[in-house]
């Protein structure tokens, strides 16, 4: 697992610019292959060396094809509606894939072998490569002279895949050890030497215009802190689950169904309706209320004759999650993405990737850091195993309601609220002022079609976002180029 991370960390931002600069349906198919190549070999390995060794062969794959993904999204869905449903269906697959994934690799494991869970890779990736070759579009991209610094990507692959590799050793070395600590601070030095960079050369490999949008930067904030919740109830959630209630596998899988139906749900029904209709920002801060203070029961249970309480537990807050992701992260996404320019959207989907995948790590490393002290402290006072490591499992879920509550603050402070223009024939409204272009005869909730519209705002969303140059009016906020 280590291996893969420290590859798939390391390379998403710099994947999405390749993106940028060659085409991202190339860079998408090549990832493909690696990753399904990769997974190949995990498959037929009978040693650990070759193993770890295809498992970073594997994570190299993963992040050509994930970094390019949203880029390709808003690029081939430009208009409002159909990007909203598009990035619905695209956080379900993303977050709701942890969940089927824990299901299907605990029927393979408990039916089968390990192996099959590399296996089933290839018929997917076969499939997933001719539904791209047939569907997505070839575009030419920028062309490797609009921002081929070899220096840049050597600072950036570097400082990030050190930074992936520290995190990862934390439980192992301790969080305040010199070699956490001295590798900190290089991967520190290392990412601070190529922003400086960027911000001189000519043609950089990470354009920071992009970070001029409030949105973007502060959607990419609360996501990373958000995602620290997250990773921390699926992993932790999934040791509470075999350590103190006593599940197999399979039952790990199960239990985490119910948050991915209506999490689906969410996503594809109903969130895309709300930010067009009020906005990203109006959707998010809600959904993120809906995080649950406690994701698991509080009582000690060691066996599956709790398995009714533990439902009844259990349930409730999966609900919670399901609905507060499925209406939070598409929202999220649609922010993240809402300063990309044609000719950077692939950097703008590796940094999204980016934050979810290292705020996700880091937090994963202090949940499980604090929760392993408490679970040591309390054996050492004498407290039975099983009510120690619940007590531990506990207080990561408590730290990670708590910064939650952070990312409300941020997303309330940085995020501009702005409705989502929806374009010729979408419903639009400016508040506390008469609808732009209505007519004696329509009221403010009648949609508006091109001959309705008045022409000032017909040209604001042709044009887009004067700061960041973006022509997909998403709401990115604030400038007087804006639509309203």
């Amino acid at each position: 697992m280590n291996a893969y991370l420290i590859a798939f960390d390391g390379l998403l931002l710099l994947s999405g610019r390749i993106g940028d600069l060659i085409s991202q349906r190339r860079v998408f198919l090549v990832g493909l292959g690696v990753f399904t190549g990769a997974s190949l070999l995990c498959a037929l390995s009978q040693s650990q060396g070759l193993l770890i060794g295809a498992r970073f062969v594997q994570g190299v794959g993963g992040a050509l094809t994930s970094a390019v993904i949203l880029g390709m999204i808003v690029t081939m869905f430009p208009a409002p509606r159909e990007q909203a449903k598009a990035i619905g269906v695209y956080t379900f697959v993303a977050v709701a894939g942890g969940s089927v994934g824990l299901l299907l690799g605990g029927v393979l494991t408990e039916t089968i072998n390990w192996h099959w869970i590399f296996f089933v890779n290839m018929p997917i990736g076969v499939a997933t490569a001719l539904l791209a070759i047939r569907l997505v579009p070839d575009r030419e991209g920028l062309g490797l002279a609009a921002g081929a610094d070899l220096p840049g990507a050597a600072l950036l692959t570097g400082g990030l895949m050190l930074a992936a590799y520290t995190i990862l050793g934390v439980a192992e070395e301790g969080r305040g050890s010199t070699q956490t600590l001295a590798l900190a601070a290089v991967a520190i030095g290392l990412l601070g030497a190529f922003l400086a960079r960027q911000a001189r050369v000519a043609n950089p490999l990470m354009p920071l215009r992009l970070f001029r949008s409030r949105n973007v930067s502060g959607a990419n904030v609360v996501q990373a802190l958000l995602v620290v919740g997250m990773f921390g109830m699926f992993f932790l959630g999934a040791l509470y689950m075999q350590q103190i209630l006593g599940y197999d596998p399979l039952h790990v899988g199960l239990a985490y169904l119910p948050m991915t139906v209506v999490m689906g749900t969410m996503s594809f029904r109903l969130t895309g309706h709300l930010n067009l209709r009020f906005g990203p920002k109006a959707t998010l801060v809600p959904a993120m209320g809906l995080r649950p203070r406690r994701a698991a029961p509080s009582r000690s249970h060691a066996g599956r004759r709790y398995v009714c309480e533990s439902v009844r537990d259990l349930l409730p807050p999966m609900i919670l999650i399901g609905l507060g992701a499925g209406l939070g992260f598409p929202s999220l996404m649609t922010l993240a993405m809402s300063g990309a320019t044609e000719s950077d959207s692939g950097l703008a989907s590796g940094l999204v990737n980016t934050s979810v995948q290292v705020g996700g790590a880091i937090g994963l490393a202090v949940l499980a850091t604090l929760a392993t002290e408490r679970t040591d402290n309390l054996v050492a006072d004498g407290e039975p195993a099983a009510t120690a490591l619940n007590s531990g499992y506990h207080l990561a879920y408590l730290t990670g309601a708590g910064l939650v509550l952070v990312a409300i603050a941020v997303a309330v402070s940085f995020l501009r609220a702005r409705i989502l223009e929806g374009g010729p024939g979408v419903r639009t409204r400016s508040r506390g002022t008469r609808r732009a272009g209505s007519r004696r005869g329509h009221r403010a909730g009648d949609a508006l079609v091109p001959s309705q519209a008045a022409p000032s705002l017909y040209r604001a969303q042709v044009a887009g976002c004067q700061e960041t140059g973006m022509r997909v009016v998403i709401g990115c906020g604030g400038c007087a180029g804006s639509a309203p």
